[in-house]
């Protein structure tokens, strides 16, 4: 008989720390990612404000384009004194969960916040809600290390935050759920579920306190798309996976162009980027910032087709010019409304095409939003679930599923690779990166057997697992047990791992491979 030991806490106890925990995290990160909304909604007004300003006083564009230099300039001071808050923050947060990267979380709130809002005033084409994402993680990072805990409570915390930022950035708590598990945990044990939902819960609280309960979008859905028209979502989906892949390709090209520009210092090659934006501010001032422009054309007296090609092409290609200077800034928000406007494209043709009632335009669009951040993100229930609160409704959840899975389906046959995995790599291949240098910790990590896991039946001794890590415990329901050579591992299974944290993103995922977490290529 092998002996029962509560490894990890008392269980009881356990679950009572994790939501005190995730109360606490999802306080302090809704409360960042609620400054920084704000910080970067007055900067857009500020924005439009000194364009019709200098538009109707031409002497002053001068000054502005000096502004923008100077703003340019002190982004790339940030950038430079913390290289963590560069760009998005979710392949960061991805590195710091698997363990490759060791980010100085203050430095990272400081510069991200900063050089966030410098951003948007400068009116470059870049989303508050990947830095939320980022900001949410760092002050649960920060949470974690002032309050002494422990390496493992520190991931959850992190973890926790992450979603909160999301959760409070959209007003969308379950994406923010789903978008820390699916995305940057890819873990859905019982424990972290318990952290990330209080804190999701704290963030969206305080956030709809200052922003209100309406949906970001407010778009009003007349009624579900027929069965019978659904070969239209067959055609949108695989439409939505090509132009989910052309965009990754020309976002990491664009990384690769800005690095090749000749004359202009590395370090200061953002001011571009705020020079792009002053031209760009008076002949199509739509695509500036995050796109809330280009949404609220959608939401009233559409704009004609070839208007909206414009607009369309326009926002990809100053969004990719943007992201590739390294700005602090994500692509989250501004891939939305891409989707959007290919979605009202698609729409408007299958509309005139078909016959389908006006009112289903509202459908296309909110589906393409979904649909295209999955094929560029590949993490459709996150897309599913965003949208669905975003919008204030779950009544298309069939018809975003479609289109989401076949979206999912084409980007994966076209071999593109998930946006932010490969943003990560890139990272990680550069010069002069500690790799988590330094931890003298040993982290726990549980893991679920999947049913078709190369692990089901098998002894513990027969599996040849990596090395830095030790198989202690295994979770059968409510049993715990003690694992020897000749335990047999069943499906449904949890096992729980002592990991060296130095080895923690390889020893991570070659048991995901093992368990079935995540499928081999």
């Amino acid at each position: 008989m092998q002996k029962k030991f509560h490894l990890l806490e008392d269980s009881h106890g356990f679950s009572v720390s994790l939501v005190l925990d995730g109360l606490l995290v999802g306080l302090a990160a809704g409360f960042v990612a609620i400054c920084y909304r704000l910080l970067l909604t007055y900067g857009e007004d500020l924005l439009f404000t000194i364009i019709h300003f200098t538009k109707t006083h031409p002497a002053w564009i001068p000054v502005w384009f000096l502004a923008l230099v100077i703003m340019g300039i002190i982004v790339s001071c940030l950038v430079s004194w913390e290289g963590m808050s560069s760009g998005s923050g979710i392949p960061q947060v991805q590195g710091e969960m698997k363990g490759y990267l060791n980010q100085n979380w203050l430095k990272v709130i400081l510069a991200k916040i900063v050089g966030g809002t410098l951003c948007i005033i400068g009116g470059l084409s870049l989303g508050r809600e990947g830095p939320s994402v980022q900001l949410g993680a760092m002050t649960g990072k920060g949470a974690a290390k002032l309050t002494k805990k422990s390496a493992t409570k520190e991931r959850y915390m992190i973890t926790c935050g992450a979603g909160a930022g999301l959760a409070a950035a959209f007003n969308a708590p379950l994406a923010g759920v789903m978008f820390s598990l699916e995305e940057l945990q890819k873990n859905f044990n019982s424990s972290m579920l318990v952290c990330v939902i209080t804190g999701c819960a704290a963030a969206d609280f305080i956030s709809k306190n200052f922003f209100g309960l309406l949906p970001v979008f407010d778009f009003h859905l007349h009624s579900a798309l027929p069965l019978k028209d659904y070969w239209l979502l067959l055609l949108l989906g695989i439409l939505l996976g090509v132009c989910g892949a052309f965009y990754n390709f020309v976002m990491l090209k664009g990384q690769d162009l800005f690095r090749k520009i000749p004359l202009i210092p590395a370090k200061y090659r953002i001011v571009l980027a705020f020079l792009l934006s002053g031209i760009v501010c008076y002949f199509l001032p739509q695509i500036l910032a995050g796109g809330h422009a280009m949404i609220e054309l959608l939401d009233g007296q559409r704009p004609i087709l070839s208007f909206m090609v414009i607009l369309l092409i326009g926002k990809f290609l100053f969004s990719a010019f943007c992201f590739g200077s390294g700005a602090p800034g994500g692509i989250f928000f501004p891939l939305l409304v891409l989707g959007a406007y290919l979605g009202a494209i698609f729409g408007t043709i299958a509309i005139e095409q078909t016959g389908l009632e006006s009112f289903y335009m509202v459908n296309f669009i909110t589906i393409s939003m979904a649909g295209f951040f999955t094929a560029i993100v590949r993490a459709p229930i996150t897309g599913i679930l965003l949208i669905a609160e975003m919008t204030g409704t779950f009544e298309h959840f069939l018809s975003l599923a479609v289109v989401c899975l076949i979206s999912y389906m084409t980007a994966h046959l076209l071999k593109s690779e998930p946006i932010y995995e490969s943003l990560l790599g890139r990272i990680l291949a550069k010069n002069g990166l500690k790799q988590n240098d330094g931890p003298e910790h040993k982290v726990l990590r549980s893991f679920s057997i999947g049913a078709g896991s190369m692990a089901c039946g098998k002894q513990i001794k027969e599996i040849d697992w990596p090395d830095h890590c030790l198989i202690v415990m295994i979770q059968r329901g409510k049993e715990e047990i003690i694992t020897k050579g000749n335990t047999i591992i069943h499906p449904g299974d949890t096992l729980v791992a002592f990991v060296d944290e130095n080895y923690l993103g390889m020893v991570t995922e070659t048991i995901q491979l093992i368990s079935g977490e995540i499928q081999m290529p």
